[in-house]
């Protein structure tokens, strides 16, 4: 009736002693130590290092993990399956929890309102003495993404976007990790450049500069522009070199003055889900010998960042630099945008048909 054979019967008989001295929490007799310690070890200590480096980690990686390091090293991993109970008992042995993934807050800083104050003083000011139009004053962000785990997860590329008052959105720059430029046809909607640590680093910020700022309107006559954004004393002095004004962002107010940041990335991101997913489900795939599904090539990866980027409506980059009070009236008239939410202001859209997972697990320790 209830499954049970005789030699189920046999084997609880031989281990009567055993059983009658479990704990009454514990529901199977098991090893006390992993039958495949070494692999564990070694997914234990990739765990651990995307952990710290900021990288979501879920069961499915684990599993995936496992059983790459296993297919690479036979002689340890002997009848290894990594199957969902073993990721089960080695997320207790090495205690690892579940945890749903949560929005990153900024510190605030101390002096927060008078920081504030002071930045919106300088945009004023700066606009007010310069008499910059709406389309020459611009927002410039990073934002690093992993483009190699589904799910709610993170491009090794760093990409720079680039956003103008007016409600322009100037192409996005992709910064792949790796030495090399590849030898393939990219979309003309980025720019794309490559960098061994995926860092935007001087060189970048040049090329950004004369590949993306410069073709905004009026940037081949380098009409007197402002740029909002966090930049150092070397690129400042890049921007005087063609008539671009630096409105810095204060540490620890990215989360406020930034307008990328405030409205539009992650809005952004879940676009980028959105492809991803698609592309996962009835995208163009390729597989290498022993099975495994290659990731996305470059280019499509650059039309996932085209196709988000251009979801993205002027309206809403509009709103975002009022939110931020960067090109709000100079007469008062829209100070209001300052102290809307999002629900009010509606400057963070979100894709509608989003199919992000609802039970993406994510694995902290």
């Amino acid at each position: 009736q209830y499954g049970v054979t005789e030699k189920m019967v046999r084997d609880w008989k031989a281990n009567e002693d055993a059983l009658k001295s479990m704990p009454s929490s514990k529901c199977a007799l098991r090893r006390s130590t992993p039958h495949w310690s070494e692999l564990e070890k070694h997914v234990a200590d990739m765990v651990h290092e995307h952990r710290q480096n900021g990288y979501v980690v879920t069961r499915n990686k684990i599993r995936m993990f496992a059983l790459q390091w296993a297919k690479s090293n036979p002689d340890h991993s002997k009848g290894f399956k990594a199957t969902v109970s073993w990721c089960t008992r080695f997320m207790e042995r090495h205690n690892l929890v579940l945890r749903q993934k949560t929005k990153i807050a900024q510190k605030l800083p101390a002096d927060l309102d008078g920081k504030v104050s002071l930045f919106h003083r300088y945009v004023i000011q700066q606009r007010k003495k310069h008499g910059y139009v709406l389309s020459q004053i611009g927002n410039m962000d990073e934002t690093p993404m992993n483009f190699d785990m589904v799910g709610n997860k993170t491009v090794n590329p760093k990409g720079a976007k680039t956003v103008l008052t007016d409600g322009a959105k100037l192409r996005p720059m992709i910064i792949f990790k790796r030495k090399t430029m590849p030898k393939i046809k990219f979309p003309v909607g980025v720019f794309v450049h490559v960098n061994e640590k995926g860092w935007m680093d001087e060189e970048g910020v040049k090329l950004w500069l004369d590949n993306v700022w410069s073709r905004q309107p009026g940037g081949l006559r380098q009409k007197r522009s402002l740029l909002v954004a966090h930049v150092t004393t070397s690129t400042k002095k890049r921007l005087a070199r063609i008539n671009t004004d630096a409105a810095v962002i204060p540490a620890g107010l990215t989360s406020l003055v930034q307008p990328l940041d405030v409205c539009l990335n992650k809005s952004f991101k879940d676009r980028i889900q959105e492809q991803w997913n698609k592309w996962m489900v009835s995208g163009e795939k390729s597989f290498t010998k022993g099975g495994n599904m290659r990731a996305p090539q470059l280019d499509v990866l650059c039309n996932f960042v085209i196709k988000a980027w251009n979801d993205i409506d002027a309206e809403t980059v509009i709103k975002s630099f009022k939110k931020c009070g960067i090109s709000n009236s100079l007469d008062g008239m829209e100070d209001d945008f300052l102290w809307q939410d999002e629900g009010e202001a509606k400057a963070e859209a979100t894709p509608s048909d989003s199919e992000l997972d609802p039970y993406d697990d994510c694995l902290t320790n």
